[in-house]
C-alpha cells in the first residue's frame, strides 16, 4: 500500500506544485483590482439655471473583480451622471455616486472619490452695466483730455444671480495716450474676469477721445536763447521800415 503511494512519486509533486500554482493563479485573479478616472458629466439642467459653485468634473473609481473582466473594460465604458433634471435654484447634494454606474456582473466598485457632489444652482440674469474708460500715458506737451466716451455707453453682463449683483461697472483695456496731439477713436476689449458671470455679447466698445490745448501749458524757454545778444533784424525788415519812413 505504501508502496503505491510512493509509486511515480515525481508526476504527483509536479501535479500538485501545478495545482498550488493555479490556485493562486485563480484568488489573485478575484482580489485584483483597478482604479479608473471617469468623468463626471451633469445632465439635464434647465436653460434658466447655471451651476454656481465649483464641482469635480471626474471621479476616481476603483473595481475589483476577476482578471478576464476587468480587461474587457474601457475608460469610455466608464461615467459617472448626474442628472440635474427638475431641480430648482439652490444646493442639492448627490450621493451613492457608484448606483449610476454600470459595470459587469461580477466585478464590484470598492472606492469611489469623490463620494457625493454638492451642486449649487443659480438663476440666470442680466445686467446692463457702464463701461469705465482706462486711459494711460500723458498727451504730447500743451494738450489735455478734453473728454471721453464709449459706444456703446453700456453692456450687459450676464450670470448667476448673486455674483451679478456686485457687478457695477466694467473696465476696458488700458488706452495709451502717450505723445498723442489730437482728438482719435479706437476700438478697444473689455477687461472683465468673473467667476460666474461674463459678458453677454458684447465685448469690445469704441472708445473716442477729445483733447485741447492746456491753458495752462507754459513752452520751456528756447535753449538758444541768449538775452544779453539784441535780436536779430532780418536785411527785409530793415528795407521795410525804411519805405514806410519816407
Amino acid at each position: 500500500m505504501i508502496s503505491k503511494v510512493f509509486e511515480n512519486w515525481l508526476l504527483k509533486l509536479i501535479s500538485l506544485a501545478f495545482a498550488i500554482v493555479l490556485w493562486f493563479f485563480v484568488m489573485g485573479e478575484s482580489r485584483m483590482e483597478v482604479t479608473h478616472v471617469a468623468p463626471l458629466e451633469y445632465e439635464n439642467l434647465s436653460k434658466e439655471l447655471m451651476i454656481a459653485n465649483e464641482v469635480p468634473t471626474s471621479a476616481s473609481i476603483r473595481i475589483s473583480g476577476p482578471r478576464a473582466l476587468q480587461v474587457n473594460i474601457s475608460p469610455s465604458d466608464i461615467s459617472l451622471g448626474i442628472d440635474l433634471k427638475g431641480l430648482s435654484a439652490g444646493v442639492t447634494s448627490f450621493k451613492r455616486l457608484e448606483e449610476s454606474l454600470n459595470i459587469p456582473s461580477g466585478l464590484k466598485i470598492t472606492r469611489i472619490s469623490p463620494s457625493y457632489v454638492d451642486v449649487k444652482l443659480e438663476r440666470i440674469r442680466d445686467r446692463d452695466v457702464p463701461v469705465r474708460v482706462v486711459l494711460t500715458g500723458e498727451p504730447a506737451p500743451g494738450f489735455i483730455v478734453k473728454s471721453f466716451k464709449t459706444i456703446p455707453e453700456k453692456i450687459a453682463v450676464s450670470g448667476a444671480e448673486s455674483e451679478l449683483k456686485g457687478v457695477s461697472e466694467v473696465v476696458t483695456e488700458g488706452i495709451d495716450l502717450t505723445h498723442v496731439q489730437e482728438n482719435f477713436s479706437q476700438v478697444v476689449a473689455i477687461s472683465y474676469i468673473g467667476n460666474y458671470t461674463d459678458l453677454k455679447e458684447t465685448k469690445t466698445v469704441e472708445v473716442q477721445v477729445v483733447l485741447q490745448p492746456d491753458p495752462d501749458y507754459v513752452a520751456p524757454p528756447d535753449p538758444n536763447y541768449d538775452p544779453k545778444l539784441p535780436p536779430e533784424e532780418s536785411t527785409e525788415a530793415v528795407n521795410v521800415g525804411g519805405e514806410g519812413t519816407e
